[in-house]
């Protein structure tokens, strides 16, 4: 019997010894194996742990595991309803790729509401996960983020109204992805089983996906389709919240773009609380007419991050914002009742990664991860 305990032990660890060699990986330790424990079969997690980092077709795989097609695709298939798997059709039939931690399992466990796991308990397990230092370090990467901040569309000044570039603005990004689907925000849906509110009462349906990422996660269950109406409908409708835009980090065919509260984001939360930035701000700045500022804290108190405190200038209280850490999502400029914030261009302008492929190539080199050229995702 200790034989086959340490065998199983073996094949989850092995699992997550493969899911770390992802370009953004999953530091092993109990805690991350207590959560494939929960996600994963033991012959899921065998599979899984011998998926190759290219994308493979069934027979390749099958080559492989030395597992007979017919029973690999009834594994492969129950693993891509869990969100373990992204299985994308190809001329040449369909693709397989092992699903990473993030962007991957962790939003596809609570972006549906599965029968196989206690939600609670995942959300719990997640957590302790995410607080481990190196995990946020591996998270955080290096000069190439994950995600990149989309200020609020309405405050472009007509002043560099010509300048600003498809990739900036947010209701751009959406026309030119043809339509996509409607998620549930996995992290309000984490906190909600937490026993948390947020703190804007924001919905749950506000996950917006693009692409060949909303294709899959229509056909699995975890998005509806959406057209360019009803996803430009869903950015309205967070901008008039205060939700925050958090885009996928490509100049091309972005897969999602993620609208943000403060209180439950882990990434608005690392940089509030913990000065951990794993998106890059905007092109944008907040700049003060102080002849105009009242003084009345209003975008202080909408921050998402706390990069503005109240400072007593001799003559009243004005804003002092730190612009080293600003996110550039201008909910400051749009909570500001006296229009004495504007939205400015930074003196040195950002451009994502061409695509995914180069997004998730450079942050595989900064971390000198073994890494092969990916073909289209």
């Amino acid at each position: 019997m200790g034989h086959l305990v340490n065998t199983k032990e073996e094949v989850y660890r092995a699992l997550a010894e493969r899911l770390n060699k992802n370009p953004i990986g999953t530091p092993v330790n109990e805690d991350l194996l207590a959560i494939l424990y929960r996600l994963y079969t033991e012959s899921e997690a065998m599979v899984g742990s011998k998926f190759p980092i290219i994308p493979m077709t069934l027979d390749s795989i099958a080559g492989i595991t030395g597992i007979k097609q017919a029973e690999l695709k009834k594994t492969l298939d129950s693993m891509a309803n869990k969100g373990l798997v992204v299985d994308i059709p190809r001329r040449d039939g369909i693709n397989y790729i092992l699903a990473p931690m993030v962007i991957g399992f962790f939003e596809h466990t609570f972006m549906r509401v599965p029968t196989e796991v206690n939600l609670k308990e995942m959300a719990e397990l997640f957590d302790k996960y995410f607080q481990h230092p190196e995990v946020g370090m591996e998270i955080l990467g290096k000069d190439t983020k994950f995600f990149q901040t989309v200020m609020y569309e309405n405050l472009i000044s007509a002043a560099v109204e010509t300048e600003v570039l498809d990739y900036e603005r947010a209701s751009e990004i959406i026309r030119q992805s043809g339509g996509g689907g409607i998620g549930i925000c996995a992290c309000r849906h984490k906190a909600s089983h937490q026993g948390k509110t947020c703190e804007l009462n924001a919905p749950l349906e506000t996950c917006i996906s693009l692409g060949e990422g909303a294709e899959w996660l229509v056909r699995r269950g975890m998005a509806k389709a959406a057209t360019v109406d009803e996803l430009l409908r869903v950015l309205d409708q967070t901008e008039k919240l205060g939700l925050v835009h958090l885009c996928d980090n490509v100049l091309n065919q972005p897969a999602y773009m993620c609208n943000c509260c403060a209180c439950c984001c882990g990434v608005l939360r690392g940089a509030r609380e913990y000065r951990v930035f794993s998106t890059h701000p905007s092109n944008f700045i907040p700049a003060l007419k102080i002849e105009d500022c009242t003084g009345c804290g209003a975008c202080a108190e909408h921050c998402p991050i706390n990069a503005i405190t109240m400072r007593d200038d001799g003559k009243g209280e004005v804003p002092d914002i730190n612009k080293d850490i600003c996110l550039g999502c201008g909910k400051c400029a749009a909570a500001c009742p006296g229009n004495s914030l504007t939205m400015s261009r930074r003196s040195v302008l950002r451009v994502p990664p061409v695509d995914k492929t180069e997004q998730l190539t450079r942050i595989a080199r900064e971390k000198d991860k073994m890494y092969f050229k990916l073909g289209p995702l």
